[in-house]
């Protein structure tokens, strides 16, 4: 299967960036290799709607209960809980391909793909407009560029507390875990073997886990996106 979609927006700006926190790598360990990642650290701004949130996130990740984790805290707005989950997951895939990028190379893995049925391709509708075979790490540089553009435009991730959310923000967001689930199935495809070697299995496991729950909870993953792991997410889910 390939992939040739345009992105869903136009021409992105680039704001202020943020200083988000790596709160939930040091949660499941992730932070005890040395790292290489594709971006800095970023936090939000003190007494932030989305400083406040990200503790929430803390506090029930640390009770273990992913399931409760990914749900909407009551009395807070859908928006702002998919804005600050959004960047979480993004830090998360970040820090998980940056421990492979010495193994994810144009040789090893010239094409994006998740197994011998699915490749994607990549484009987004605005300095790319028709999807390009690149190689897996080439997408993923692309995608991160690509997602950090969106994060840092505040018309559509808003900073200001009570700033609105544009109109296709679900959408926005929808795509942007579209295209991270395509990390986690190229990771458990192709580098599954060199995870377990690393003995980072569990940390893998855990992060797709919560990502997983997270994405059905809210919908944000059409089920035929998934297929390229479908056995393993449906066990998530089932469990």
């Amino acid at each position: 299967m390939q992939e040739e979609e345009p992105s869903v927006f136009g021409s992105s700006r680039k704001g202020d960036a943020w200083d988000w926190n790596f709160h939930t790598m040091s949660l499941f360990g992730l932070g005890s290799r040395n790292q290489k990642t594709f971006r800095p650290k970023k936090s939000a701004p003190s007494g932030s709607k989305g400083a406040q949130l990200q503790k929430h996130i803390d506090a029930t990740l640390g009770s273990g209960n992913l399931r409760e984790a990914v749900k909407l805290p009551p009395g807070e707005d859908i928006n702002e809980w998919l804005a600050v989950n959004t960047v979480d997951f993004f830090n998360q895939v970040n820090i998980l391909f940056g421990t492979l990028t010495e193994f994810c190379t144009p040789s090893n893995c010239p094409t994006m793909s998740a197994g011998p049925k699915y490749e994607y391709r990549w484009a987004d509708g605005v300095t790319i407009k028709k999807p390009i075979e690149v190689s897996a790490p080439k997408y993923v540089e692309y995608l991160m560029d690509w997602i950090e553009s969106q994060l840092d435009d505040e018309t559509i991730f808003p900073q200001k507390l009570g700033a609105p959310f544009p109109s296709n923000f679900r959408d926005v967001v929808k795509t942007i875990f579209k295209r991270l689930f395509r990390v986690y199935a190229h990771i458990y495809h192709s580098h599954f073997q060199k995870i377990v070697s690393l003995k980072e299995e569990a940390h893998l496991n855990t992060c797709f886990k919560h990502f997983v729950l997270f994405t059905w909870e809210f919908r944000l993953i059409d089920k035929a996106e998934l297929a390229p792991l479908e056995d393993l997410v449906d066990s998530i889910i089932q469990l």
